[in-house]
């Protein structure tokens, strides 16, 4: 039996979703332990890209993925 596209397009976009709350999570944490300017920056740095991975890429996925009409 075949797998379904849309089921495995579905997995990606929510894979994403997935990794990008992780890394914002990890950037959270990594800014809140952090005393110094350098790890702060870095998880300043992690917590945005994250969020912008959060609300860009699984609508780009989508868009992408999109049947013709």
């Amino acid at each position: 039996m075949t797998e379904d596209p849309a089921r495995r397009r579905w997995g990606a976009i929510v894979a994403v979703r997935l990794a990008a709350t992780a890394g914002a999570v990890f950037g959270v944490v990594l800014l809140g332990r952090a005393h110094e300017w350098g790890p702060r920056v870095l998880g300043a740095a992690i917590v945005l890209s994250a969020l912008w991975m959060l609300a860009i890429v699984p609508r780009a996925l989508a868009r992408r993925w999109r049947s013709p009409k």
